[in-house]
């Protein structure tokens, strides 16, 4: 919401991602329980605002049926760290160990704050604003392209029936709409049902290597993944099909889960982490998803993405209870609530689906009945 009404965005979320780095390298400081507590609370609190701001900047630019690729393209970050930050991890603990006195551990924080906070400080003149924002990066021309292209993509429901916005009235629309919490509701179950992602070394160590090893066989199948979210999302976006572009990576995860299940052969659990990785782009795809459900109103767009970012987040926290080390090394309990968090998701998703074709068909039928033109509709 602050992002909606600030011109200079790339300051704001350059700023944040200073803050964040600068927490991350005082935790390598830290001597007592209370303090890292503090300090992963403040991490957590500068953090939350990069990816839903970053998102949100996304849909100012691109249209409703170019935003699924470059949601991924944002996304791909976090598949690329969870396939080389465990190596990147095991090289700092294994080689600064000791160095200036200091324990391994307060390196790795050290280290990955510092190179946060120069890329944030470069961030502040790459990270794009508005189109409406004076730009270095655009010509005068490019920029008027820029506003045309989303006036014609988003005219709001509000501006066209002649009623200004005000402040809050964006949250006060999404938090009365009940497809936000709809939404929040099954991404909070796609997050739970694809938090392997969290506890992907641990399953990749129960193939029996060394742990050098275990952490170089978590790369292949993440790099897979990556590449094939980028047809996935791409072929969303050509087709306008967002559920089955949702659905499918998900029953992909899900048969990887089954495998898992099935077998204790090293080759096929391996392989089985291969399908698994398949499923993540479902919830890139679902937040392009939520965008394009609320394009018609900026502000309400605003608050339902940080809404819905929020409930999803929390399956972070729930689903760190489906991974307990007692279930190891096969996790079959683990898997069957994964599972299970994938189908529920797969319902709701659906059942979201159909709602959304019977406001198309109901606004096809008014056009057609007072002769109208083809107005906006849901992407399904």
């Amino acid at each position: 919401m602050i992002l909606h009404r600030m011109k200079r965005p790339s300051l704001y979320l350059s700023t944040c991602m200073m803050a964040w780095a600068a927490i991350t390298m005082c935790m390598s400081a830290v001597q007592t329980y209370r303090a890292a507590v503090i300090l992963r609370f403040f991490i957590g609190f500068v953090e939350a605002t990069f990816f839903p701001g970053a998102i949100f900047i996304l849909s100012r630019w691109y249209k409703r049926d170019e935003l699924g690729l470059r949601t991924v393209f944002l996304f791909c970050g976090n598949s690329i760290s969870n396939a080389f930050s465990a190596l990147i991890a095991s090289g700092i603990l294994a080689s600064l160990d000791g160095v200036l006195g200091f324990t391994a551990w307060r390196w790795l924080f050290f280290v990955e704050g510092a190179l946060t906070f120069t890329i944030a400080v470069f961030a502040i003149w790459i990270l794009p604003d508005f189109p409406s924002t004076p730009s270095v990066w655009l010509s005068p021309e490019e920029q008027i392209l820029a506003k045309q292209r989303m006036e014609e993509e988003v005219v709001t429901r509000i501006e066209y029936e002649g009623k200004p916005e005000r402040n809050f009235s964006g949250l006060a629309e999404a938090l009365m709409d009940w497809r936000v919490w709809w939404l929040g509701v099954t991404l909070h179950l796609i997050i739970s049902s694809t938090s392997f992602t969290n506890f992907f070394p641990t399953l990749s160590a129960t193939m029996g290597y060394s742990a050098t090893t275990s952490l170089f066989l978590c790369a292949p199948p993440w790099i897979l993944g990556t590449a094939t979210s980028f047809v996935v999302a791409r072929h969303s976006d050509v087709t306008g099909d967002r559920f089955w572009h949702i659905v499918g990576p998900l029953l992909v995860g899900i048969a990887g889960y089954i495998i898992a299940i099935s077998t204790m052969n090293t080759a096929v659990r391996y392989l089985s982490l291969f399908f698994m990785t398949q499923s993540p782009v479902a919830y890139a795809v679902s937040l392009t998803w939520v965008m394009n459900t609320f394009s018609q109103s900026q502000s309400k767009r605003a608050a339902a993405v940080a809404l819905v970012s929020t409930m999803a987040s929390t399956g972070f926290v729930t689903s760190s209870y489906f991974w307990p080390s007692s279930w190891g090394p096969s996790y079959v309990n683990s898997y069957l609530i994964c599972i299970l968090a994938g189908i529920v998701s797969i319902a709701m998703c659906w059942v979201f689906k159909e709602h959304l074709s019977r406001c198309n068909e109901v606004a096809e039928a008014e056009e057609k009945a007072l002769g109208l033109p083809e107005g906006f509709r849901y992407l399904l």
